[in-house]
């Protein structure tokens, strides 16, 4: 075995229908047409085309006066950069035991480090990130509740974009889990339940949280930091957002080991997720509520979230149609072509809440348009904000 293809990532990458051995080190170029099925280039220019949107977004917050968002999409790269490349090859990190391989990415149009990293990854990070926050910061929470509350949402909303499509990818192979690795368990359907709390809702609550408090924030000079300042803030935004997806994941760790208490560990896990569920869901009601009737500081309003959102939904929406026949036909949990399938109660959970946050965003828009002379909105930071195009 070499040092990039260990038994367990020769198994899964086999499965998923490509060799790990001999991948170029860099960058690896395929055409979409001979990927493992078409629905992978569809995904890779949905989320590519969402964050180079999101980047477009966030350069024009920036002029506007605020460079959150340009610390958010900047940041999430960091801590992809941190976490990511210890899961690919554990073994680099001396982690083979503790941790071991988790999961292994299929082979997509551009792939980087040995084939373990697709750009569409790449790009997914700055893409949600930002897709969430906006979505929170349109409903004016962060105006009204502060960093922690808003920190909260963004964690809620960003699982329930992800979830959509995390438990989907299995099925489609775009990506497979490593069921023998214990670190893994316990599941629900065939998405850890641990992913599900550690990198779809804690790291993305504290990303938006250290992004607010520390480049949203004026300062001392009363100014939003650049140059030198708004690097080395982003740079803490991604690795504060890495340490946080190791400290989130203790809880579950304390009933860990080589014989792991799967039963106590799904415990914990649900009862994490279920009180950032009340939570958020609670704040973003309210204050859904309240801008019916006044309006926040941070009302405005721009074609990123507005459009993006849907476009998000509606691409993985067809995908999931097109998935249903063999999700509908598996047996225990496994198609007839042999891959594991997601969970339907709960996938439905997040495209029902995914939806009505748009619909809320959407929906204090209309009531905006009406209650206001066509022009520019503020920001919370009572900066004039450009209009998106």
């Amino acid at each position: 075995m070499s040092a990039t293809c260990d038994t367990a990532a020769e198994k899964i990458t086999s499965y998923l229908g490509f060799s790990c051995h001999h991948a170029n080190p860099v960058i690896t170029l395929r055409n979409p047409a001979d990927l493992a099925n078409w629905t992978l280039p569809v995904l890779e220019v949905t989320i590519i085309a969402g964050a180079i949107w999101a980047l477009v977004h966030a350069l024009r917050r920036y002029r506007a006066g605020d460079p959150t968002n340009l610390a958010l999409w900047f940041g999430s790269l960091v801590f992809l950069a941190t976490i990511e490349p210890p899961l690919y090859f554990p073994e680099w990190f001396g982690l083979q035991n503790a941790v071991g391989l988790v999961f292994a990415h299929n082979v997509f149009t551009v792939q980087f480090m040995y084939d373990r990293l697709p750009l569409y990854i790449v790009a997914f990070y700055p893409a949600l990130s930002q897709l969430a926050y906006e979505i929170v910061r349109s409903l004016g929470v962060f105006a009204r509740r502060g960093a922690a509350a808003g920190a909260v949402c963004v964690a809620l909303v960003y699982q329930v974009f992800y979830e959509i499509f995390d438990q989907l990818g299995p099925q489609l192979k775009w990506w497979a889990w490593n069921f023998d690795n214990p670190a893994n368990h316990p599941f629900l359907a065939s998405v850890p339940l641990s992913s599900m709390w550690a990198f779809a809702t804690v790291s993305s609550g504290t990303l938006a949280y250290a992004a607010v408090k520390l480049v949203g924030t004026p300062t001392a000079n009363g100014r939003a930091p650049h140059g030198w300042p708004l690097l080395w803030r982003t740079l803490v935004v991604g690795v504060v957002a890495a340490l946080s997806n190791v400290i989130g994941s203790i809880p579950t760790n304390l009933f860990g080991g080589k014989h792991p208490n799967v039963t106590a560990q799904a415990i914990v896990l649900t009862v994490e997720l279920t009180a950032v569920w009340a939570v958020a869901a609670a704040i973003l009601v309210q204050e859904w509520r309240r801008q019916h009737h006044e309006p926040g500081p941070d009302h405005d309003k721009t074609a990123f979230v507005l459009g993006y959102p849907i476009v998000y939904l509606a691409v993985l929406g067809g995908l999931w149609l097109v998935a249903l026949p063999d999700f509908i036909s598996t047996v225990h949990g496994t198609t007839t072509s042999g891959t594991p399938i997601g969970n339907a109660p709960y996938t439905l959970l997040c495209f029902a809440t995914a939806i009505s946050s748009v619909a809320a965003v959407r929906s204090n828009q209309r009531r905006d348009r009406r209650a206001s002379p066509v022009g520019s909105r503020h920001s919370a930071a009572g900066t004039t904000m450009d209009k998106d195009a």
